[in-house]
């Protein structure tokens, strides 16, 4: 006579509960990366009451207070600015498909080298638009 139990312990393992957790931490961390500002340069900018959705730039010309100038996060100098800029833009044909260049100035800039780089814009054809922060 054998004695048997009722309650059977199963073995098996399900993966399932696993893969979704994966799932979950996977999707949070994509959502989190797109996040983040791909402009590193810390600098201070004007403040403005109005905020303009524009379209999404193709790049950003940064102007630190040291008269620095930055495309992206490389240093460039004034000097070589038009010339970047049309490699990495090329020419306008048509100004409706022109691309879009954020101008980050800090505000301790005087307003003359922030012209300048509106006038590399005007000449190429490009849209300029002026980062601010919110006040």
């Amino acid at each position: 006579m054998s004695i048997r139990t009722k309650n059977k312990v199963n073995l098996a393992f399900n993966a399932a509960t696993m893969s979704d957790l994966v799932f979950l931490l996977l999707i949070f961390f994509m959502i989190t990366s797109t996040l983040i500002s791909p402009n590193a340069l810390k600098l201070l900018l004007p403040k403005s009451d109005n905020q303009v959705q524009a379209n999404k730039p193709v790049t950003t010309v940064s102007i630190t207070p040291d008269l620095q100038f930055y495309v992206e996060t490389q240093n460039i100098g004034y000097e070589n600015l038009e010339r970047y800029l049309q490699q990495k833009l090329g020419t306008v044909s048509n100004p409706d498909d022109a691309p879009t260049i954020s101008l980050h100035a800090d505000k301790s800039v005087p307003i003359e080298e922030v012209v300048k780089v509106m006038n590399i814009a005007k000449d190429n054809k490009y849209k300029l638009i002026l980062a601010t922060t919110a006040n």
